[in-house]
Formats: C-alpha cells, structure tokens, sequence
C-alpha cells in the first residue's frame, strides 16, 4: 500500500513503496557528457527496453510464493531460472533478432530483442530446493513452497481443585 495517496488513479507513486510501478532514476537530471549518455543508449537500444523489462507477478499463498512472468514469444529453453545460495531468485533469458532478408522491406519494428535478468530476494521461510517452474503460453510460473509453520500446541486449561 502506498504511503503516499495516488493523483493518477490507482497507479502507485511513493518512493516508500517497495511495489511502486514508479523507478527513481537518480541520473534524470544530472548533466552527463553527450558521449556516456551515447554509450548507453548503444548499449540499450530503445527497440530491447520490452524484454529488459519483463513484467513480474508475485503473490504469497499460505503454502507458496508465486511467481508469473510474461515472456511472450520465448521457448523455455530460452528462459533459465536460478536459485542462489544467499536466497535470490534469478529469471533471465535471452530473445534473439528475427534473420533479416535483404529483399523484404520493413515498415514497422516495435517487438523487442536481446537480454533480460529479474532477481528477487526470496523470504527465509521457503524450501529452496523444492522450487518448480512451468511455462504454458508465454507465461512463466515459478512456485516457491513456504515452510510449513510449527502448528501451536493445543493449550488444555486445567482446573485446580481444592
């Protein structure tokens, strides 16, 4: 929830929240030399900032963390998803360029191309070597179970007598 009320909707806007669809860019406005801001943008094609943004669903069920990515377009064999040790999910894959015939004639090109990595810290309470991941009709889901919860022990009052 956002700790600081919306002007735009439902669209969340608090540098406070975690979740915020908004990203803080602290270089905005700092003047940069004209050949780093060159470099990036060779380095980043504007026609790849689809795929290096991937867009990732988690929601927290009673028994797992729940992850859904869409990656349209994209084989499983073109998606690796990994565990490190210190607890951090990683998603990452790579589209490549469609082959280009000298004889056709583009009129449009707005699908993306190139990397893309999304790493997420995992809670402690999750079993790390039981993680699955399926991916049905562009959309990858990768299912973290939770560590079940010790069950409270059933508190019996005792009456004292005397």
């Amino acid at each position: 929830m956002s700790l600081i009320p919306s002007f735009f909707g439902n669209r969340r806007s608090s540098v406070f929240d975690p979740f915020s669809l908004n990203v803080w860019d602290p270089f905005r406005d700092f003047p940069l030399p004209s050949g780093y801001s060159s470099a990036l943008s060779s380095q980043f094609p504007p026609e790849t900032s689809a795929v290096v943004n991937a867009r990732v669903d988690w929601k927290e069920t009673p028994e797992a963390h729940v992850f859904k990515a869409d990656l349209p377009g994209l084989r499983k064999e073109e998606v690796k998803v990994e565990v490190e040790d210190d607890g951090v999910l990683q998603i990452s894959g790579q589209r490549g360029i469609e082959r280009e015939d000298k004889n056709d004639t583009w009129h449009r090109w707005e699908r993306s191309s190139g990397m893309f990595s999304r790493r997420f810290r995992l809670p402690e309470n999750v079993k790390m070597d039981q993680i699955k991941a399926s991916m049905e009709n562009g959309v990858l889901t990768v299912t973290v179970p939770k560590v079940e919860e010790a069950r409270k022990a059933n508190v019996k009052a005792v009456e004292i007598s005397g």
